[in-house]
């Protein structure tokens, strides 16, 4: 990685721009789902780790959601089994959702010990944990030519999610370190993709900001352009008319589920960008597409189209 000379001036001016998100963001929740190609990155997963750590240590609520599809397909790949997937959606039998907690459960404990070696407290727990993430099997209405709706196995819907295990570990000041996990009223194990977990967590939470972390830029428009702000209604469009493809589309409708009930904002961000939590969270600039409700504040608009004028 390139190394820049950097003064001390210029140092604390960077730290002094920060203090009023710092300021505005104190005590808010902030659900973050993790993914993409920085979770297989050792460096970017170390340094989300601390930026997950610096905010918690800077007064703010981070609850971190993971997923772990570049590791689940490798497996997979290497147990000689197939791996299916229907729109941007893991179809999982039981053999597929042995592996997928196996693999959930490894990268939940690597995170919490990074996190951890932060000077930070995280706790890593499954949706499974008292019953907090309660989920029903998915099925998605058949697209046009289908005979009839495709099965995806053990893959689950949430039901609802009780926060009292997540509350209680944030009034003791520990990170959540979350497994998308569910469990059905008679105690079968859905696997939940990570955006929609993250996304019902933080409506349910009413969070002030769910970022999903992905391995693009963010979302491109009919055009081709990345969208730095997006009302709900442009992104229902988006959705509606094929725009957004593949495994954007669940990741885009949770930000916009979240956004109608009552998140403040919703930012998919590129995880293979260096500190993009931190450049998100304490930077006008941002490094993504924000989602905001149709009756929101122009403000991220205002912000998002300055940075992307003045940028070489």
């Amino acid at each position: 990685m390139p190394t820049f000379n950097v003064s001390a001036s210029q140092k604390a001016r960077v730290l002094a721009e920060a203090l009023p998100f710092i300021r505005g963001f104190h005590a808010k929740t902030l659900v973050i789902r993790f993914g993409g190609g920085a979770m297989a990155d050792p460096v970017l997963k170390a340094g989300f780790a601390r930026d997950v750590a610096l905010l918690r240590l800077v007064g703010m609520n981070p609850i971190v959601v993971h997923g772990g599809g570049w590791r689940i397909d490798e497996l997979l790949g290497q147990m000689g089994m197939p791996s299916r997937v229907h729109r941007g959606i893991r179809v999982t039998d039981e053999a597929t959702l042995n592996v997928v907690e196996m693999v959930l459960g490894e990268i939940n404990q690597e995170l919490v010990g990074l996190i951890n070696r932060n000077g930070a407290r995280a706790v890593g727990i499954s949706g499974q944990d008292g019953r907090f993430i309660r989920a029903r099997k998915m099925t998605l209405a058949p697209e046009a030519g289908d005979d009839a709706a495709p099965d995806l196995g053990l893959v689950g819907a949430v039901d609802g999610i009780d926060p009292d295990i997540v509350h209680l570990l944030l009034s003791r000041g520990f990170i959540p370190v979350i497994m998308p996990i569910g469990v059905g009223a008679d105690g079968t194990a859905y696997h939940i993709n990570s955006d929609l977990a993250a996304g019902q967590l933080a409506r349910t939470l009413s969070a002030e900001k769910l970022i999903l972390m992905t391995n693009v830029p963010g979302v491109f428009d009919r055009e081709g352009k990345l969208a730095y702000v997006l009302t709900a209604t442009e992104a229902e469009g988006l959705l509606r008319d094929g725009t957004v493809q593949g495994g954007m589309r669940p990741r885009l409708m949770a930000a916009l589920a979240a956004v109608r009930e009552g998140v403040r904002s919703v930012h998919i961000i590129d995880g293979s960008v260096e500190s993009a939590l931190l450049l998100e969270v304490l930077t006008n600039s941002g490094v993504g597409t924000a989602l905001r409700s149709d009756e929101g504040p122009d403000f991220l608009a205002a912000a998002r189209s300055y940075f992307a004028a003045a940028a070489p």
